[in-house]
């Protein structure tokens, strides 16, 4: 999440890309003076990044050979028209994040389980696809038509003009990463990041890959950033305050002297691609607690070196500055009687 005294904000799921915000955080929902306020709806979708963090840094990956460098994008996938599409397909007005949690009847829930099965048993196979040699574009056209047989709608694809249907986040890419022709290479991780929108529901989730043979700094911060989202799920249920997502994903990072990205965040998810409550990952004051059958996601990003951004000139891809590695798992999960059920597991 973008710090208080930046003046714009970049949302990476954002087709007008750039607003405008006050220099201080506005307030919703609060009286003057209350401690229970949350940061105005404008502040955009999900995975808000401050674009003083990295404008005029974009594209220049230095002398590392083994930095990521942009490659040739094909053409958009097709979908057959019997697919029911979400309702930001080829419509003229941008989606902005609905004002309001996603918070399920029965048959809801049962939709939500139905996406969220179809988006793991996609990520699942996307996962035996890696292997030295073969290309995100591929890996891309692959799930594109698992999720289409399927009956389903890649849900990235054409939201706010994304030109794929999965997101493919090599090395120190942190998320948003667009398949391309670049060939995965021995040592590289990959994160794939696969959401479906089936029967009126999106499935979100995402894990990251281990491309032949990884070193174990890399092995060890992926296995840190699982571990991150695992705790941060064993903590919710109803009445739960969200803030303790972030602080329990911090805790465990900080033990591993790992960082935390703060710019980008889960979300409600239903329904709608992009629904409150922001999630945000590291320790935070936010108020909002969770409540029965609502959906969301987490997903943390860690990395080893610098946590802050940079954005492609693509206006999608977002690496660490300095080029050190970035790990991120995803999921998708309903809040129970019981604690949370997790949706995008097979």
């Amino acid at each position: 999440m973008a710090t208080s005294s930046s003046p714009r904000l970049l949302s990476s799921f954002l087709g007008d890309r750039l607003l405008s915000a006050s220099a201080r955080p506005l307030l919703r929902g609060a009286a003057p003076g209350s401690r229970r306020a949350a940061y105005q709806a404008t502040r955009t979708l999900c995975n808000l990044v401050d674009i003083l963090f990295n404008r005029g840094q974009s594209d220049k990956p230095e002398d590392n050979p083994r930095r990521l460098r942009p490659g040739k994008v094909s053409p958009r996938l097709s979908v057959p028209k019997h697919i029911q599409r979400p309702p930001y397909v080829n419509a003229r007005q941008r989606p902005g994040l609905h004002n309001g949690p996603e918070i399920h009847d029965e048959r809801g829930i049962e939709c939500m389980r139905a996406s969220g099965k179809l988006a793991a048993q996609v990520l699942k196979f996307a996962g035996t696809l890696v292997e030295p040699g073969i290309t995100t574009d591929e890996i891309d056209k692959a799930v594109h038509q698992m999720i289409v047989d399927n009956g389903a709608y890649p849900s990235p694809l054409g939201y706010c003009g994304f030109p794929k249907s999965v997101c493919t986040s090599v090395n120190e890419c942190i998320c948003h990463g667009i398949p391309d022709s670049r060939p995965l290479e021995d040592g590289d991780i990959i994160n794939i990041d696969v959401t479906v929108y089936l029967n009126g529901y999106h499935g979100d989730t995402s894990a990251t890959f281990l491309c032949g043979n990884v070193d174990d700094k890399a092995k060890k911060l992926v296995q840190v950033t699982r571990e991150c989202l695992d705790k941060a799920i064993s903590i919710c249920a109803p009445g739960v305050e969200i803030k303790r997502i972030g602080r329990t994903i911090q805790d465990h990072a900080d033990k591993f002297k790992f960082g935390v990205v703060r710019q980008f965040v889960g979300h409600g998810v239903g329904q709608v691609f992009h629904a409150e409550p922001v999630v945000l990952h590291f320790r935070n004051n936010e108020w909002g607690r969770m409540t029965l059958n609502q959906t969301f996601t987490i997903e943390p990003m860690l990395t080893v070196g610098s946590v802050n951004p940079v954005i492609w000139s693509d206006d999608w891809t977002a690496v660490t500055e300095d080029g050190s590695l970035s790990a991120q798992f995803e999921h998708t999960i309903l809040i129970t009687e019981d604690g949370a059920e997790i949706l995008t597991q097979c």
